[in-house]
């Protein structure tokens, strides 16, 4: 059975479940839930590593199964899908559906039993909020406690936790707030690179959500404001670019 995989992000696209990494001459489908999407979609050409479990997918008739792999940027990403995976009625399909959000985000919504919050999620309605915090409220508490790397780089091309590159009229690029004495970026040759760090990435979806907005709209205005080419270095710059934007 695989465990992990490490190769170069080929397809990251934001109307698909499922991305696509390149190992040697093989391409492989790894599917992956919103949260994880969300921090890698900027990330494509480069080396990422994805904890990996596996499935069979069988059609109505069961006469063909298709294995499948899913995919996270962290172990306890993946623990947290297997146990959720543990309430009645939640299969793979639907958990990978459900996770929106970080982790830790859904294991508090748990742990304080808040059945509301977490029918609001893709897929789950309110009788299944009910099941998954009488199932798993004593068993996500450590997972209330996590303090998940802010940033997905690759190797050797980490800019600082919460740094942005620009490309200054000059051509020559200056990395802004935090300075550590790293290598220079191997992305620097891209004409603008925006690297807003994974964290600051949720913390948008999450602050959309909260102005009322549902899964998919937050998703697409997520995925407008990454693409456009301009940066921001906190929430507040990221809202400012959202509503400045038409529509």
């Amino acid at each position: 059975m695989i465990t992990k995989m490490t190769g170069v992000l080929t397809r990251c696209r934001h109307d698909e479940d499922d991305v696509r990494l390149q190992i040697g001459p093989f391409e492989y489908q790894i599917m992956v839930p919103e949260a994880v999407r969300r921090q890698i979609q900027m990330r494509t050409g480069h080396e990422l590593t994805f904890h990996i479990t596996e499935y069979l997918e069988g059609n109505s008739s069961g006469n063909r199964f298709v294995p499948r792999r899913v995919g996270f940027l962290y172990e306890h990403e993946l623990e947290f899908f297997e146990l959720f995976c543990t309430v009645e009625k939640i299969g793979v399909k639907k958990a990978l559906k459900a996770m929106a959000f970080s982790v830790k985000t859904i294991a508090d919504a748990i742990s304080r039993q808040d059945a509301k919050w977490l029918s609001a999620l893709p897929g789950i309605g309110p009788t299944t909020a009910e099941q998954i915090v009488t199932t798993l409220k004593r068993k996500v508490t450590k997972f209330t406690v996590l303090n998940t790397p802010a940033s997905v780089t690759a190797p050797g091309t980490e800019p600082a936790p919460d740094a942005v590159v620009e490309e200054k009229p000059s051509g020559k690029k200056t990395k802004s707030a935090k300075k550590t004495p790293t290598e220079e970026p191997a992305f620097a040759a891209e004409p603008l690179v925006t690297a807003a760090d994974g964290q600051l990435i949720e913390d948008v979806y999450q602050a959309l959500m909260g102005l009322g907005l549902n899964p998919l709209e937050a998703r697409a205005k997520l995925d407008a404001l990454l693409t456009c080419g301009q940066p921001f270095r906190s929430l507040q710059e990221a809202i400012t670019l959202l509503y400045a934007q038409k529509g």
